[in-house]
């Protein structure tokens, strides 16, 4: 597993957190592409100003734990970092606790309920990854719901597919203060992924919000 990044972050030109910090941009700009078979995804390019601050903020002060699973009858190492925060637990930056209670009142119609739990991946370079998978772990299984992902730090690649394979493959690069929310049946019928890449990359941080009993 990789232990420091292979570049060094290279901010967004387009990037000015401003004297206040990192802001939340509006959420009128969401663009919804439907997926087939009850899925859907939201994309806002650049919701947060201020991105790349953050990203540097989280990398240094968020305490990352690196993990280990069992694969195909061996044990391996997660190529990826991880940080987790429940629903009483403060989120580790003012703007993420913004963020979840602006998206808890935007998505309530359709949602009818708060997100409630952020979950962090930090992806230090391209031989950081996760494989295809949905969050099936819990309700996501047997209920529509959404995932809400925040990303800072350099773009990287998420693909979605329908489950199992044998359709399109779509790619959103993510990063720099993007937003992407995948709702409706998406962690039931569909699949996505961060795979790895050879081409040199800068770290990413991924940020999700869920509702409780989704992961």
């Amino acid at each position: 597993m990789s232990s420091t990044p292979a570049l060094p972050l290279q901010p967004s030109l387009f990037d000015d957190p401003g004297p206040a910090g990192p802001v939340l941009g509006p959420l009128t700009g969401l663009r919804r592409e439907v997926l087939g078979s009850g899925a859907w995804v939201d994309v806002l390019p650049g919701w947060l100003h201020g991105a790349d601050g953050l990203f540097e903020q989280l990398a240094a002060e968020v305490p990352w734990r690196a993990e280990r699973r069992e694969m195909y009858e061996r044990t391996v190492d997660v190529p990826r970092l991880l940080a987790s925060y429940g629903e009483h637990d403060t989120p580790p930056h003012p703007v993420l606790g913004a963020a979840r209670t602006t998206l808890s009142d935007h998505y309530a119609p359709e949602l009818g309920e708060p997100f409630s739990t952020l979950g962090l991946c930090y992806y230090r370079d391209g031989r950081d990854s996760v494989a295809w998978h949905g969050d099936r772990i819990g309700r996501g299984a047997r209920e529509d719901t959404m995932v809400a992902i925040l990303s800072v730090g350099e773009p990287r690649s998420l693909l979605l597919r329908p489950r199992g394979g044998g359709g399109p493959v779509l790619r959103h690069r993510l990063g720099h203060g993007d937003l992407l929310v995948m709702g409706g049946s998406c962690q039931r019928t569909w699949e996505h992924a961060v795979p790895k890449t050879a081409r040199p990359t800068g770290p990413r941080i991924s940020i999700q919000f869920r509702p409780l009993g989704v992961s």
